[in-house]
């Protein structure tokens, strides 16, 4: 198995970029608006106002995704469109993707990084919690831009 390079997103990888998240949301999850402004063009709705964006490649082929885009509040991103190709499940690309991201929100003076997943993610849960963040209770829950998101978590840097 070749191994996993975490490099920066560039506007060359946006048809990867909507189709490995597309793989997933799709099916699970249904796709909104907001999903589609954000995967439509990555550089211009993440990356140029203050986010960052890397993709996972193995053997020069582009295999996973992770995104940070800047919070509403200072000092916050938020995780989004972190996504594995379903054949490359299992070999730590996921961990990778969030340990670039959670290093990047770091170098970015980030204080908080805070997610929205669904419940029935195990997977991914897992991994989040595995970094340290935590779940959110419902009193310190904030309004969701998507319905189909039942959980909230987040780390403290």
């Amino acid at each position: 198995m070749p191994p996993v390079l975490i490099r920066d997103f560039t506007p060359a990888d946006g048809q990867d970029f909507k189709a490995l998240n597309l793989a997933w949301i799709e099916p699970l999850l249904g796709v909104s608006e907001s999903d589609l402004a954000q995967l439509d063009d990555p550089w211009t709705s993440i990356v140029e106002p203050g986010g960052r964006a890397f993709v996972a490649e193995m053997g020069g082929d582009i295999v996973g995704t992770i995104a940070l885009l800047k919070g509403r509040a200072a000092g916050t991103y938020e995780i989004v469109k972190m996504s594995t190709r379903a054949d490359r499940r299992g070999l730590g690309i996921g961990k990778a993707l969030l340990q670039a991201a959670i290093s990047a929100a770091d170098a970015l003076g980030a204080q908080t990084l805070w997610l929205e997943t669904n419940g029935a993610l195990d997977a991914a849960i897992g991994l989040y919690r595995s970094h340290g963040f935590r779940e959110l209770s419902c009193d310190e829950r904030r309004a969701s831009d998507f319905g189909r998101c039942d959980i909230q978590m987040v780390l403290q840097l």
